[in-house]
């Protein structure tokens, strides 16, 4: 028998902790795991429970669905992680989306020129709710409530409610219909959206001071972090998100509507602390996130699949993602 030497038993020692720690945190609900078990189980439910389920269009479907919540979720990964919440991304994805539309149909029937509209205002709603709550001192879910209302509103003033028909069909090959590498575009939106997410929180500079404003804003302001600005910074980026959701949005619909996707913002923080982000801050990453939406995409499909009625959908859905927190708790 080979005798172990120094470096053998401690790189064996070290094997063994992993693996430990590895079982610990399975058997304590901790995240990561029992979020990618969760999404396992509901795909392995779905596939027994419907013939329709298992299928590669079913599941090109599901990350269409889950487009909108994913995007914005990348954004708001940022904000409650720096101890802050956006309730208005559903309102600034419907402000977006008309910006976006007037300035096509008004300026120039060009998609750059709507792409910058609809991006513009979204990161424009998203510098005005940083900055009153930066600069202001006030909670942001006040001003972020206040907000939700007035691009609500301002949305349905522009055009009087009426919708604003899209007809560049440039706009909606690139936003909204078309393919990239075989993947539909609203999907490759997201895998961008992803990835720039992940390189900015956990490749970056910006994602330490994010971190670092989450965990303890005395001490990051005490360290030499413009706490402020990185606040509002987050704020930006998930209003320029709510703005790419509505391109993709306006192209598949091929109009903008001021009253689509009410409520939605309840979806995206839903997904983000599904993915392990905490309400306290200071905690959670980017593919977390992604499996939040899916889980919450992937029970809305199964659900619809096995005919369960719209009600109960909601019962269900809610009470498996308090389930989820609850268990996935620390």
């Amino acid at each position: 028998m080979t005798e172990l030497t120094a470096p053998n038993v401690v790189a064996s020692s070290t094997r063994t902790d992993r693996r430990r720690k590895l079982l610990q945190n399975l058997l304590r609900g901790e995240r990561p795991y029992m979020l990618y078990i969760a999404f396992v189980v509901l795909l392995v439910v779905f596939s027994l429970s419907s013939p329709w389920f298992l299928s590669l269009d079913n599941f090109l479907n599901i990350g269409r669905q889950t487009t909108l919540v994913s995007i914005i979720a990348v954004g708001m990964t940022f904000v409650i992680i720096a101890r802050q919440i956006d309730l208005s991304v559903a309102s600034t994805l419907a402000l977006s989306g008309m910006a976006a539309a007037l300035a096509m149909s008004q300026i120039s029937n060009s998609w750059i020129v709507g792409a910058i509209a609809g991006l513009g205002t979204g990161a424009l709603v998203g510098l005005i709710n940083g900055i009153l709550t930066t600069q202001l001192s006030i909670p942001s879910f006040l001003v972020t409530l206040g907000s939700l209302s007035m691009a609500r509103g301002l949305a349905m003033m522009v055009t009087n409610t009426k919708p604003v028909i899209i007809t560049n069909e440039t706009y909606f090959a690139i936003f909204g219909e078309g393919t990239f590498l075989g993947i539909p575009v609203p999907i490759a939106w997201t895998l961008v959206a992803m990835i720039v997410g992940i390189l900015l929180l956990h490749y970056n500079v910006f994602g330490r001071r994010i971190y670092a404003v989450g965990g303890n804003p005395t001490a990051a302001l005490y360290s030499g972090i413009n706490t402020k600005w990185v606040t509002t910074a987050a704020f930006v980026l998930t209003g320029a998100l709510a703005g790419l959701a509505a391109l993709v949005l306006s192209a598949r619909s091929h109009a903008a509507r001021p009253d689509v996707v009410q409520g939605m913002e309840l979806d995206v923080i839903a997904a983000v602390i599904l993915g392990g982000c905490s309400l306290f801050g200071g905690r959670g990453y980017i593919l977390g996130t992604l499996f939040g939406s899916l889980i919450i995409g992937t029970l809305n499909n199964g659900l619809v699949l096995l005919g369960v009625s719209s009600p109960m959908q909601l019962v269900i859905k809610g009470a498996i993602i308090v389930a989820a927190v609850a268990f996935t708790k620390r």
